[in-house]
């Protein structure tokens, strides 16, 4: 484990436990379960694909440890307004503070804009966090598994389930990838970052095609930069992606979206 991911899971343990001191998690959960709105996740990357395209996760992210500030005029709320408007099939929306710049107040302003599902993407570690996901309106969350125990992402899983939650489960390398295909997801990230290095390579998605059953839908994240990336992405058959830097990069980030993936 990278000393960066190390430190943000550190991080993470002590924001529960503050907010576990503000509002408890049955209360949380009250909230969760009250709403009635969960947009499938799964399913419209399922719709895309059917339809020939990339079901393209989309993603809303100001800021990264690793390249700083992405994106000065940050409107959460006009970006997936465009990221709908261009063709993206879910959205991806950053809710750490610290580390991301990001807020849970961001999913909220960009699920409010358009109709598409959307991610929380956040280094979740307790069962208080997924709660907390369904409450502010996310239809899916990430869990990643060089984070978590096997017990743990199952337990994680179960809950998101219940809830009525998509899960995205992402791995960084084989031996993850054999923790991961013992969860019930179909949805399968593949990070091409490597946590330690920090090298990107689509490499990493292709290497472990082969051991990924059929029934399992491929989300390749990170390393998307060019048309020609999503070419040889699609020619090994894979047609999800999850995609944030090189749109936040763009002027108009839904019109860098169609020119990705014409």
């Amino acid at each position: 484990m990278s000393d960066i991911l190390q430190r943000i899971l550190e991080v993470k343990a002590e924001e529960v436990a503050t907010a576990r001191l503000l509002r408890s998690e049955a209360d949380l959960r009250r909230e969760a379960e009250a709403r009635q709105d969960v947009r499938g996740f799964a399913r419209a990357i399922e719709a895309k694909v059917a339809e020939g395209k990339a079901g393209v996760i989309a993603e809303i992210k100001k800021a990264s440890p690793s390249k700083g500030l992405l994106r000065e005029d940050f409107q959460p709320d006009e970006i997936a307004a465009s990221y709908a408007v261009h063709g993206a099939a879910c959205l991806s929306v950053l809710t750490d503070v610290q580390f991301f710049q990001g807020s849970p107040d961001y999913l909220r302003r960009a699920r409010a804009a358009c109709a598409l599902p959307v991610l929380r993407k956040d280094f979740i570690v307790d069962s208080y966090q997924v709660v907390e996901a369904r409450a502010m309106g996310a239809d899916c969350i990430l869990l990643i598994v060089a984070a978590l125990a096997p017990s743990q992402l199952q337990d994680l899983e179960a809950l998101a389930m219940e809830l009525g939650m998509d899960v995205l489960v992402e791995v960084h390398d084989q031996e993850e990838l054999d923790v991961a295909l013992q969860l019930r997801t179909n949805l399968l990230g593949i990070n091409n970052r490597n946590l330690r290095s920090f090298e990107v390579s689509l490499q990493t998605t292709i290497d472990l095609l082969p051991r990924i059953p059929s029934g399992k839908r491929v989300v390749t994240e990170s390393g998307i930069v060019g048309p020609d990336d999503v070419r040889r992405m699609r020619e090994h058959g894979v047609h999800a992606f999850l995609v944030g830097e090189a749109f936040m990069r763009a002027p108009e980030p839904g019109a860098e979206l169609s020119r990705l993936f014409a």
